[in-house]
């Protein structure tokens, strides 16, 4: 009962993302309902690539890393996951296989939903599989300007528009977007495949002109108006 008692406390923290703001209250209940608290320690897999589908998690405290290692050991990040953003939802739908590892960047605290639980809830009332169809959709959709902009648009503008995106949680807060984003440079450089070197000569550029302010581990974003314009996000 106690931890039931908190994962009810997490409604007003995951009430600022978009999507579970977005779906009905009685769903809203069922997921806190269904949740379990899961706690990892800095540098704790939570999945790895390959292992079987267990559910989808938000995050409501600390940072996920979501990363991909070929062969060689070089690693790819896709994202960093941090509260309240929900993630997971991908093997809910087609069961398969993880297609990506998932950990700890510091001590994070998570909330579970089962996969069996979810199954159970969704043939009992499949009108919510909308709703779940809605988070895959967010996530494909930014998956399609990331590939775009992979192709077609040359690194500092990248760049400038990744630190828009993971200030404002992927699209998924609401209200104001996060001033300072705890990433280092080196990890900047595997998101956008580029080297620790070019990513520090861009946010130099960028500190010159009064955008942001960079320091150990964390970048501070000074105005995020101007830097819109620079990554050619404003109409």
């Amino acid at each position: 009962m106690p931890d039931k008692l908190l994962i009810h406390d997490y409604y007003d923290l995951l009430n600022r993302g978009a999507w579970f703001r977005a779906i009905p209250e009685d769903l809203k209940t069922e997921l806190l309902n269904l949740a379990q608290i899961k706690a990892l320690r800095t540098g704790e897999f939570l999945f790895q690539r390959g292992d079987k589908p267990a559910g989808i998690y938000a995050v409501v405290k600390g940072s996920l890393r979501v990363a991909g290692v070929n062969e060689n050991g070089k690693e790819a990040i896709l994202a960093f996951v941090e509260p309240p953003n929900w993630f997971g939802e991908i093997a809910l739908f087609d069961r398969l296989d993880r297609t990506h590892s998932a950990l700890a960047e510091s001590p994070t605290t998570l909330l579970h939903l089962p996969q069996k639980g979810l199954e159970t809830l969704l043939a009992a009332k499949p009108h919510f599989w909308r709703d779940f169809g809605v988070l895959l959709c967010f996530k494909l959709r930014l998956a399609f300007r990331a590939v775009e902009d992979a192709t077609l648009l040359p690194a500092p503008l990248r760049l400038a528009r990744r630190l828009v995106v993971m200030a404002e949680g992927y699209g998924d807060f609401s209200g104001q977007a996060r001033r300072v984003i705890h990433i280092q440079q080196e990890q900047l450089g595997m998101m956008l495949g580029v080297s620790r070197q070019t990513v520090n000569q861009i946010l130099k550029e960028l500190e010159q002109k009064g955008l942001i302010a960079t320091s150990y581990g964390e970048i501070q974003i000074l105005d995020m108006d101007a830097l819109k314009s620079q990554a050619g996000m404003l109409e």
